[in-house]
């Protein structure tokens, strides 16, 4: 992942290449490689002042510049190596001294200018609110002076900042620690600069200009304040080590720091005993003994994760956070937290693949205590507030996430404790819960919804307008809900229960039988995407997941008729799109403002993660006949580490070729269920 002088030194490029650190709290940094702020999410350092929410833009950058002395002509020359978006205006320029970008553990910079040759490393620091910025002079024919100038905003990453009085202007610095609270009652920041010393020069700094804001239709100005700059000089050789935190760094070194952190990277996928994935997996299965597996069908491939999966675990790595005592996972950066749909899709792939059964295990236990009437929360607000519940499938894909854990793992014990909670949850849905969400006593079909409110994965709404309300039936719900009646059938047999699975085999017999009658659309040899009074054929995704799920409900001349429909109008080379492109609602590109961006979320937009679905639908319909067409996708879709957020890929794609990337810059689900294919099929 390397860029070089040509794309650069183009603004226009440079500043649409973002990178993306992240702390294992829900914090982060993130800007583009140009060094213009380009999101209001930007900065330096976004600390999760409640694990993993209420992020807060603490320190948005640091502007840098070189100075070198003539001493013959007595005049100092100052090279700016920042970049900003002002109105009209790029100044400075610093992007035209960027020689080399490169993300290999993290994002790494080299600028050159004037026979210096300066190498920037950024890094968040796992499991602490703290980034380190590392300088590193490669080349200098002489000293030269190298001042920084913080600028803050200190606010909800959600928000911007505008010029106030309220700013706190009182600091403290000594011995190269900055200090200070912008605002009262705020969180305290501060900046370790070695060897500095500070220049006060208190002001605001006008109308910085953040593009992708701008393209969003959302306002797309603010401005940052500042309290001065550090001042110091650096020669050849030179390492000096920033530390960015809301911790005091006093005797703290960040060159031991991101050096630690190196080192926890380069192992990731590897266990402490130096096992790949699959020793330490083959080991937990023979620790746990023998279990009985004729219900289970499918299995995850315990092969170790290939070496062209590398940049991907370490892209996984990106969204498994702390909350509480206990995991979950962020769904997407820079926006997103965590949602228990994306959760449970993304698990088995963020962690199963890269041997992570303890915080798979973690996650499982902490969304079951939020258990509500059946139902796992479709989201967990910013602020503290309490849980949403308004999901119909994000439960129904806890049983699909708890099934992978066990094939993983073969830990018997923790379904056993999870046991109460699957059981509680069909019961709820067989008499109902919220949202009308429940069995119709007639076909045995799960249905849900009601106006003005969004159950399923295409959730768009704008004030009340649900753009795709899909009230009724849904395909994937119910292909959902046959699984997990199978699934607690496994469970049962396995813990011993044959009675309550005989019961279970029975029902999911029954709800079969009737989704093979009530959903196959023998007009256009596919499914309906789902059923209210009448059936609804909009030709979209959603009905891959009758083939793809462990327990299919489709197979043979079926199952390839449906994949057939699907790859005709929905494949692309970045993943499926949400609607044909014949459909009248189709929007072949999501830009504009929120209301336009928002009609078009789930009505022609492409979705990278539902090449899970796919891969799993044609390698069950045409077995390993399908390898070259699985491969050839992946490897398309893997190849968006590098074009937007380098080392990650985006939530979405525009229907339209070329497919431009929208949406957050980084999304679990898509990683995982790469990551989850890749493993499975040996792509």
């Amino acid at each position: 992942m390397t860029f070089t002088t040509e794309t650069l030194t183009d603004f226009a490029q440079s500043s649409k290449l973002e990178w993306l650190e992240t702390n294992g709290l829900g914090g982060y940094a993130s800007s583009s490689v140009s060094g213009a702020l380009t999101r209001r999410y930007h900065g330096l350092l976004i600390a999760a002042l409640n694990p993993p929410v209420e992020r807060t833009v603490l320190l948005s950058k640091l502007d840098e510049t070189i100075v070198v002395h003539d001493q013959a002509r007595g005049v100092a020359q100052r090279i700016e190596l920042s970049s900003n978006q002002y109105p009209g205006a790029v100044h400075p320029s610093g992007h035209n001294y960027l020689v080399r970008f490169e993300r290999r553990l993290f994002p790494e910079f080299t600028y050159a200018v004037g026979g210096i040759v300066l190498k920037k490393t950024c890094a968040a620091i796992h499991g602490e609110p703290t980034t380190v910025i590392l300088y590193e002079v490669e080349d200098a024919p002489s000293p030269f002076g190298f001042e920084l100038i913080p600028l803050a905003s200190a606010r909800d990453h959600h928000s911007l900042c505008k010029a106030n009085t309220h700013i706190g202007r009182q600091y403290l610095f000594g011995e190269g620690v900055f200090r200070t609270i912008n605002y009262q009652g705020g969180t305290e920041i501060f900046i370790s600069v070695p060897g500095s010393e500070f220049e006060e020069s208190q002001g605001w700094y006008y109308n910085f200009e953040y593009l992708r804001e701008q393209e969003r239709g959302l306002e797309f100005r603010e401005d940052l304040y500042s309290h001065g700059r550090f001042k110091l000089t650096l020669r050849k050789g030179d390492r000096l080590g920033i530390i960015v935190s809301t911790e005091d760094p006093t005797g703290r070194n960040a060159i031991d720091l991101i050096g630690a952190e190196q080192a926890r990277r380069k192992n990731l996928g590897i266990h402490t005993d130096g096992s790949t994935t699959k020793q330490a997996t083959a080991r937990t299965k023979k620790s746990r003994g023998n279990v009985d597996r004729q219900h289970i069908t499918r299995s995850l491939n315990d092969d170790a994760v290939r070496p062209d999966a590398w940049s991907l675990i370490h892209a996984a790595d990106q969204f498994i956070v702390r909350r509480g005592s206990s995991f979950t996972i962020i769904a997407g950066y820079p926006w997103f937290s965590d949602w228990g749909r994306d959760t449970m899709i993304a698990l088995p792939g963020l962690c199963l693949t890269t041997g992570r059964f303890d915080v798979a295990a973690g996650i499982l236990r902490t969304f079951v205590r939020f258990l509500s009437e059946g139902m796992l929360p479709n989201r967990f607000p910013d602020h503290g507030e309490l849980p949403e519940y308004n999901t119909i499938d994000a439960t129904l894909w806890f049983f699909q996430a708890s099934y992978h854990y066990y094939l993983a793992s073969q830990d018997i014990a923790l379904i056993r404790e999870l046991m109460p909670a699957l059981s509680d949850i069909v019961t709820w849905h067989r008499r109902g819960t919220r949202y009308g969400i429940m069995i119709d006593p007639e076909d045995h079909l799960l249905r849900g919804g009601m106006p003005g409110v969004q159950l399923t994965w295409m959730d768009a709404k704008v004030g009340e307008w649900v753009v795709t309300p899909r009230i009724g039936k849904p395909v994937e719900v119910n292909a959902l809900w046959y699984n997990a009646l199978c699934i607690l059938e496994v469970f049962h047999t396995l813990t011993g229960n044959a009675a309550e699975a005989r019961v279970l085999a029975n029902s999911a017999a029954v709800v079969r039988e009737s989704f093979q009658r009530h959903f196959w659309n023998d007009r256009q040899g596919c499914l309906y995407d789902y059923i209210d009074e009448s059936p609804h054929a909009e030709v979209r995704p959603n009905q891959l997941y009758a083939i793809s799920l462990p327990f299919p409900l489709l197979d043979g001349d079926t199952a390839r008729k449906v994949v057939g429909k699907v790859r005709h109008h929905l494949v692309t080379p970045v993943g499926l799109r949400s609607l044909a492109p014949d459909a009248p609602e189709y929007k072949g590109q999501c830009t504009g403002g929120v209301l336009q961006r928002d009609a078009a979320y789930h009505q022609g937009t492409v979705w990278s993660y539902l090449l899970g679905a796919y891969v799993d639908a044609i390698f069950a319909a045409y077995g390993d006949a399908a390898r070259d067409e699985a491969s050839r996708l992946v490897e398309r879709c893997a190849e968006q580490l590098n074009i937007a957020c380098v080392g990650s890929i985006n939530e979405i794609f525009d229907g339209d070729a070329p497919h431009l990337p929208r949406g957050c810059i980084a999304q679990a689900w898509t990683i995982g269920e790469l990551l989850r294919v890749k493993q499975k099929y040996n792509l």
